[in-house]
Order: structure tokens, then C-alpha cells, then sequence
């Protein structure tokens, strides 16, 4: 019955995507490298070429030349509603669905709706509308997607708390770079085309300083490059069978190292658009009973942060932590393994001389690579 359900199941899913609206992402290093105007530039071009192309969200932050870009695009008004007291407003996500434009057009992705919305945040309505059937044109700042957030708070310093997960981007039909040269960003922002004047010094001294341009350049070019590289892998026959990558992160109870280890584990398999997993080994010492409630929090935390970015999170419990990575990794076909740097709690317990060789024989002669990631 189960073999029969499947095939059922692989239908349906296809029938969903043929009727799915197609979603294209703009992305781009920070603030007023120019997505907004690109986005307004192309819903006009639609418009003269007959699609009915409707303004969902846009903000251009009263930035002169893109503001002038709205003059003859149809808006969709937006939602108002009170919060604490002041009247604000959100993208009408119901309006959308029932006017159902050919294409609409969403600004800020990565926003955070006010308290009471239907979804919490507006990539989730955007995959609402996706799933309609109306076209979504839509963009982000690199800083803005999930698995990055490490890289990003080292480079500038700054934590950012609206994030995308990157299961959002995977979804997406076409992703196009918007890039600025660090010297044409910052002269757009002393001359006050992204800015405000009194804020202008502020960004000067985190986001817009020119070693962290640089930095997030290359994060938004390589971003892109592995959306194409997606592409390839995904929509171009192969001559050559090539055995599937799928990689496993192995965590402990550690907050901190499994956070990194599950970011860094999501770019590459985002980058090789592989499955992957996390796998958390629950042994005698850290049972429910034994192990602290801040450090069931941070797992629950962590296992949450896996499943955002598109891993199946796997619990197993086990006194040999080599032994149950073994098992997991040839029963899910892993390719690759990756765990923390050795302080850690799970590489103290399995790096001792006998239990890591006897873990590294087993998955070399499987075929498995291990990476230890700092």
C-alpha cells in the first residue's frame, strides 16, 4: 500500500509546481545597491509588453529616483491596522490572491510583519502567493539569509535579526546579483541617495565601511554563483551517473559550536543542492534527567535553526557516539560527515586514538568523507 501511495504522492507534487507561480529574487551586497529600482524598472517594462504586473509591497525609503519609478505602476493598496497604539500597514497578502495578478511585485523579504498578521514573516506570505499561481519579483540583502549570519556578524560586527531561511532561495526560478563597485556604494551614500543625513556616519562605520563591502560582495557573488550552479545540477541531463552528495552534522549539546556547525554544514549542502541531515546522539550522561534545562533549550533551539535551513533532524540514543554516526551515515547514504573542532564535548568523547580510527576506517571504506570544521 505504501509503494502504491508514493508514486500517487510524486504526482501530486508535480501537478503543485506546474500550477505554482514562478518566484524571481534580487539580491544584493546592502542597502542601495539599487533592487528596489531594478524591480520597478522591470514591472514597467512588463506593463508596456501587456503583463499584468501589480505593486504588492515596495519601499523605496523616499529615495528620489526610485520614488519617481512608481508614477504609472498599479498599487495594491496596503492593509492598515493599529499596533501599540499607532497605525501601520502591511502588504495586503488576501488582496493579492483575490485580484491575481500575472506578476506582483515584493520588496523586503526578509521583513517582519506586525504582531497579529497571518504569518510571521513575509517570505511566508510570498510562498502563499507562490502557491496561488501568481509570479512573485521580490529581494533581499545577503546579510539576510539564515545560513550566512555567522560570516556576516563576524564581518561587520552587527547580528541580523531578520533572516530568510535558505530553503526560501532554493525555491526560487532565477536569482540575479545586484553589484555595485565598494567605492560607487559609498559615494551613493554621502551623497545621501540611501540615507537619511543623520545616518549617514553610522553606516559609514558598520555596513558601509570598505573592507566589509568587499566581504559581503563576494558573499552575495558566490551566493549567486551557487544558485546557477543549482540550476546546472538540477535542470541539465547528465551523461555521467554521479552518486548524490548528502551530507550529516553531527552535534552535541554545545549552543555555540552546533550553531556554527549546522551554518557551515547548510552552505555546502545548499552549494552541491544536497540533502542533509543533523544528527544529535543523546548518551547515559546527557539523558532528560541528567542533562541542564538550559542545554535541552539550546538543542531544541538548535534543532529548530536545522530544520529552518532544510535539515532533517535525526535523535538517536546511544552509549558509543562512533557507532550510532556509523550507523546513521550508512543507513541515510551520507557522503559527507562534518562535526566540530575537537574542545568540543562530541569530539572529546570520539576522538580518542581507537574509537576515531576504528569511526575513520569504517566510513573511508564506505566511501564517506569527514570534515572537522573550525
Amino acid at each position: 500500500m505504501e509503494e502504491e501511495r508514493k508514486p500517487a504522492d510524486h504526482f501530486l507534487e508535480l501537478i503543485r509546481r506546474s500550477r505554482r507561480g514562478k518566484f524571481k529574487v534580487y539580491i544584493g551586497m546592502s542597502a542601495g545597491v539599487g533592487k528596489t529600482y531594478r524591480m520597478l524598472q522591470e514591472a514597467h517594462a512588463l506593463l508596456r509588453n501587456g503583463v499584468d504586473v501589480k505593486i504588492g509591497f515596495i519601499e523605496t525609503h523616499f529615495r528620489k529616483e526610485t520614488h519617481a519609478l512608481l508614477d504609472g505602476l498599479p498599487i495594491i493598496p496596503r492593509r492598515r491596522l493599529f499596533y501599540k497604539g499607532k497605525e501601520l500597514d502591511e502588504m495586503d497578502v488576501q488582496a493579492i490572491i483575490n485580484l491575481r495578478p500575472e506578476v506582483v511585485i515584493v520588496d523586503e523579504l526578509a521583513h517582519t510583519n506586525i504582531e497579529g498578521s497571518k504569518n510571521d514573516k513575509r517570505w511566508q506570505d510570498v510562498m502563499g502567493i507562490l502557491d496561488a499561481g501568481i509570479n512573485v519579483i521580490s529581494a533581499l540583502n545577503i546579510q539576510h539569509i539564515e545560513s550566512l549570519n555567522e560570516e556576516v556578524k563576524a564581518i561587520t560586527g552587527v547580528e541580523v535579526k531578520e533572516r530568510v531561511p535558505d530553503s526560501v532561495l532554493r525555491e526560487a526560478d532565477e536569482v540575479v546579483n545586484i553589484d555595485l563597485t565598494a567605492d560607487e556604494l559609498i559615494i551613493r551614500l554621502k551623497e545621501g541617495k540611501i540615507y537619511r543625513e543623520d545616518k549617514i556616519e553610522t553606516a559609514l562605520r558598520n555596513f558601509f565601511k570598505s573592507e566589509s563591502i568587499f566581504q559581503l560582495r563576494e558573499l552575495a557573488l558566490k551566493e549567486v554563483a551557487a544558485q546557477v550552479e543549482r540550476k546546472v545540477e538540477t535542470e541539465v541531463t547528465k551523461s555521467v551517473a554521479v552518486r548524490p552528495e548528502r551530507f550529516l552534522a553531527c552535534i552535541s549539546s554545545n549552543h555555540e559550536t552546533a550553531k556554527k556547525v549546522i551554518r557551515k554544514t547548510a552552505r555546502l549542502a545548499n552549494y552541491y543542492n544536497s540533502k542533509w541531515y543533523v544528527l544529535y546522539v543523546q548518551t547515559p550522561k546527557e539523558s532528560t534527567d541528567k542533562i541542564a534545562l538550559d542545554a535541552q533549550r539550546h538543542l531544541i533551539n538548535n534543532f529548530k535553526l536545522a530544520t529552518e535551513l532544510g535539515a532533517e533532524v535525526l535523535q538517536v540514543k546511544s552509549d558509543s557516539i562512533s557507532n550510532a554516526i556509523i550507523a546513521m551515515a550508512e543507513e541515510r547514504k551520507v557522503t559527507t560527515i562534518s562535526i566540530g573542532k575537537p574542545h568540543i564535548k562530541l569530539s572529546q568523547i570520539i576522538l580518542s586514538t581507537g574509537i576515531f580510527n576504528q569511526l575513520l576506517n569504517k566510513l573511508s571504506a564506505n566511501d564517506v568523507d569527514v570534515i572537522i570544521l573550525s
